[in-house]
């Protein structure tokens, strides 16, 4: 079910400081830019291969993003992956008695559904499980 790493992302304080590393420094192409309302955060997108750094920056002060950056600093934040089914991975996830932060879908970047699963069920990373609209 699940099909591939989409992308690792990095919970940064200041979007286009962060910017002047990946892009500049590094020599990498943004390929996609997004505020994500749900989430509170402002997104950039590089590609590597067939996976993507997300840069995530929060766009408030009490977003989920804000809380991460103020009490670990700018630092990886997740890693996600692509799923075929979302709705049946809920399911399964559930019957196993996983932590899911979120159990019914948000709309993430990209036209995108995700769930979350808290690191307590996973080893100690937060785990992005996401399927995209039109698969």
């Amino acid at each position: 079910m699940i099909k591939n790493i989409d992308h690792i992302a990095i919970a940064v304080s200041d979007l286009e400081e962060a910017l002047s590393f990946w892009r500049d420094t590094l020599g990498l192409k943004v390929t996609h830019r997004e505020k994500v309302l749900s989430q509170q955060v402002d997104t950039a997108f590089f590609e590597i291969g067939a996976s993507k750094i997300e840069l995530v920056e929060p766009t408030t002060e009490d977003s989920g993003i804000a809380r991460f950056v103020q009490k670990k600093g700018p630092s990886m934040h997740h890693i996600a992956l692509e799923v075929e089914d979302l709705s049946s991975m809920i399911l399964e996830l559930k019957s196993k008695g996983l932590h899911l932060l979120n159990d019914v879908p948000i709309d993430g970047a990209a036209g995108k559904r995700a769930i979350f699963i808290h690191p307590n069920s996973t080893g100690g990373v937060l785990l992005e499980l996401y399927e995209s609209v039109d698969s």
